[in-house]
């Protein structure tokens, strides 16, 4: 045998011998009563720290999450922007005089996305001509604008810290959004209907439509409001144990508010 190979298998030998004394010593520390205490302080550290790292890692995603929100915002704030420049810049410099019909309005406005250039002079003298014929049966009351359909904003991640401990259970921040985002498809598909005209809605459609008349109260009048029937007509959401938690949550941060009335529970949005 090498005397390179025993000195390499005495050195590995050697190794062995120290690591099990270290061991042991180790094993001996840890039986003393003098030291007991304080390795088990070192462990509830450990475990605190663990928990802390946790909730640093959630609230990194969190933030990460809510950064990329704000960022489509801005870029559909900046095109909003843009386009609301474009249309500054590009102002007609005639308009329709107001007792122009809706049709001739429509058709005016029809040839400006056309990029067609149509007589403003031609247009007032053929409604003038219109007017002469029949005055008040060509009559319009002009249409009423509608207002935008009001949303549940989103909880905030301050929001969702300040709420008790015995409310959020085991509820995390983003599964509370998620039910809120679920909630604002219901709103919008309510409201949309409740914004067509009825000629133009089917059967099944008409039936929802004179639902949500007759669940109106004065309470609840020129507000946005859902029940727990459109939750379930406009989403995958169940009225369960856990969305009632998250409801609690909505009302505690002045989301929503409940009117109740005829054996029903009404969500208005705040």
């Amino acid at each position: 045998m090498a005397s390179s190979d025993l000195e390499d298998l005495c050195f590995h030998i050697n190794t062995k011998i120290s690591t099990i004394k270290k061991t042991l010593q180790l094993r001996n520390i840890g039986q003393e009563p003098s030291l007991k205490s304080m390795l088990s302080k070192i462990g509830q550290e450990m475990v605190l720290l663990h928990d802390l790292l946790n909730k640093m890692e959630t609230e990194v995603q969190q933030q990460e999450k809510l950064k990329a929100l704000l960022k489509e915002l801005q870029k559909s704030a900046e095109r909003e922007q843009s386009e609301a420049q474009h249309l500054r810049e590009n102002i007609p410099p005639h308009l329709p005089k107001p007792t122009q019909s809706r049709k001739d309005g429509d058709l005016y406005s029809s040839s400006l996305r056309d990029g067609l250039e149509l007589s403003i002079t031609g247009l007032t003298g053929k409604c003038e001509e219109q007017g002469k014929a029949g005055e008040p049966e060509r009559a319009k009351k002009p249409t009423k604008e509608q207002r935008p359909i009001k949303e549940v904003a989103l909880i905030t991640a301050e929001e969702f810290e300040s709420v008790p401990a015995y409310m959020k259970g085991r509820l995390t921040y983003d599964q509370i959004n998620a039910v809120v985002q679920e909630m604002n498809k219901a709103v919008v598909g309510k409201y949309k209907i409740l914004h067509q005209p009825l000629k133009s809605m089917s059967a099944p459609v008409r039936n929802l439509y004179h639902r949500f008349i007759e669940e109106e109260t004065k309470d609840t009048k020129g507000g946005f409001f859902i029940v727990e029937a459109d939750i379930k007509e406009f989403t995958q959401l169940k009225a369960d144990k856990r969305f009632h938690s998250i409801l609690n949550i909505l009302r505690h941060c002045q989301r929503v508010r409940e009117v109740r009335g005829s054996r029903l529970v009404r969500y208005v949005i705040c």
